[in-house]
C-alpha cells in the first residue's frame, strides 16, 4: 500500500509522523503522475480564472473541492480522490473513485468489494431461521463522517432450500430493507450471481440462491458540515433493517419471512490538518 499526493515531502513527513503512518507516502511534485493517470482535478485552477463566479463552476467546486466559494491557490494540482488496485506485475486490476470529495471508502470497505476479509476487530452476529444460517457484520467497527462503508450478510441456505434472486417472478426476492437513519445514505445493494432452478411441477425456470452467498449493502455516513454538526455529540451510529425472503424446497414454498438485523459502529473523530504554506 502507498499513497500519492501533490503535497511536499516535508508536509507528508510531518503528517505521517504525527499519525504514525507506516506505509509509503509519495510526493508527486508538479502533479506529474497525477496528470499521467488522468485524475488531475482542474477545478481549483478554473476557480482562480475569469469564470470563477459561474454558478455551474461553483456547484462543481462544492462537490469536488471545498464547501467554500473561494479556492486557495495551494489547491491547484490536487487529484480526484481514489484508489487503484494493482497486481504483482504492476497492472491496474480495479479502481475506485469517489463521487463527492468528503466521502471516502474505508480500506475494509474496499477489501469487501474485492471479496477479501475485512477488519479483524469487527464482531459478527449469527442468526438462524427455519431456512437460513446468517452471519452479518459491518465492514468497520468504527466510522467517521464521510466514510463509505458496508454491512455484509453471509448466508447459507439449509439443505435442499433455495431463496429467490432478482428476476424471479411471482416470488419474494431476497432483499435488505434499511430503515431511514439521519446522516446515513443508502447506496445500491451488491448481489452475487444467481443460478437457474428448474421447478418441474410448474415447468418453470427461476433465478435462485441455494449455495452459500453474500449480500453487501453499501452505505455512507454523510460528511457535509450539517451532518458533522449533527454527529458531534454522538458516540455511535446504529443502522437497522430487515432481511426479507421467501424460501422453497423441491416440493413446497414457505411463507415470506422478515428477519430484523442491526449494526452498531462507534464514531471516530475526523483528522483535521491545518493548511500548509507552499513556496
Amino acid at each position: 500500500m502507498a499513497s500519492i499526493s501533490y503535497d511536499p515531502v516535508e508536509t507528508l513527513a510531518a503528517f505521517g509522523s504525527q499519525h504514525r503512518i507506516a506505509f509509503p507516502m509519495l510526493s508527486d511534485a508538479g502533479s506529474v503522475v497525477i496528470k499521467r493517470f488522468g485524475i488531475l482535478n482542474p477545478l481549483p485552477e478554473l476557480a482562480l480564472g475569469p469564470d470563477k463566479d459561474d454558478p455551474e463552476l461553483q456547484a462543481e467546486l462544492r462537490k469536488y473541492v471545498s464547501p467554500s466559494p473561494r479556492v486557495n491557490p495551494i489547491m491547484v494540482g490536487i487529484a480526484f480522490p481514489g484508489t487503484f488496485i494493482v497486481d504483482s506485475q504492476g497492472r491496474v486490476k480495479q479502481r475506485f473513485f469517489e463521487d463527492y470529495y468528503v466521502e471516502r471508502n474505508t480500506v475494509s470497505n474496499l477489501m469487501i468489494k474485492l471479496g477479501e476479509k475485512t477488519d479483524a476487530a469487527v464482531a459478527g452476529t449469527k442468526i438462524s431461521t427455519a431456512h437460513l444460517e446468517i452471519t452479518t457484520y459491518p465492514s468497520n467497527a468504527a466510522i467517521a463522517a464521510g466514510d463509505r462503508f458496508s454491512v455484509v450478510l453471509d448466508i447459507q441456505p439449509h439443505s435442499k432450500i433455495h431463496v429467490y434472486a432478482r428476476g424471479a417472478k411471482a416470488y419474494r426476492v431476497i432483499s435488505l430493507n434499511i430503515e431511514p437513519e439521519p446522516q446515513v445514505k443508502v447506496l445500491s445493494m451488491q448481489y452475487p450471481a444467481s443460478e437457474e432452478y428448474f421447478f418441474k411441477p410448474l415447468n418453470e425456470h427461476v433465478p435462485v440462491f441455494q449455495k452459500p452467498f453474500r449480500l453487501v449493502q453499501e452505505l455512507v455516513l454523510e460528511g457535509t458540515p450539517q451532518a458533522q454538526a449533527a454527529l458531534r455529540d454522538k458516540e455511535n451510529v446504529t443502522v437497522r433493517g430487515a432481511l426479507q425472503y421467501q424460501a422453497c424446497n423441491d416440493k413446497e414454498c414457505f411463507n415470506p419471512v422478515s428477519v430484523p438485523v442491526s449494526w452498531t459502529m462507534a464514531l471516530r473523530p475526523l483528522i483535521r490538518q491545518p493548511s500548509t504554506t507552499r513556496k
